[in-house]
């Protein structure tokens, strides 16, 4: 069964940090690539980072150094860590896992996710 559970969402002022979660079962843990995406309001989805299974790790320009997604095998689960919040991050986080191929090398795109959770909602005020 292909499942993706996102949590850690909820609001916080300016420059906190929260802790995203995201459980996935036997089946989209084990893909080659996952992911974390966002979506703001009247915006496209954009990847916020990816981890490969050979551990390449890509992060988008705009949380380079401020978020950590890594990944807890024995749990199955992924985290995004997120720390000097911005109110241009709010928005929902999703979840994602590409069961077959890498993401790094032109990979890492909306369209190339197999999976996906249903979404965690993230508020920074400021």
């Amino acid at each position: 069964q292909a499942e993706l559970v996102e949590s850690g969402g909820g609001s916080v002022q300016a420059g906190g940090s929260l802790r995203l979660s995201c459980v996935g079962s036997e089946y989209t843990y084990n893909s080659d690539c996952v992911a974390w995406f966002r979506q703001a309001p009247g915006k496209e989805r954009e990847g916020v980072a990816h981890i490969d299974n050979d551990g390449t790790t890509t992060y988008a320009d705009s949380v380079k150094g401020r978020f950590t997604i890594s990944k807890d095998n024995a749990k199955r689960t992924m985290y995004l860590q997120m720390n000097s919040l911005k109110p241009e991050d709010t928005a929902t986080y999703y979840c994602a896992a590409r069961r077959w191929g890498y993401c790094a090398g032109g990979y890492f795109e909306a369209k190339a996710m197999d999976f996906w959770g249903k979404g965690t909602l993230v508020t920074i005020s400021s």
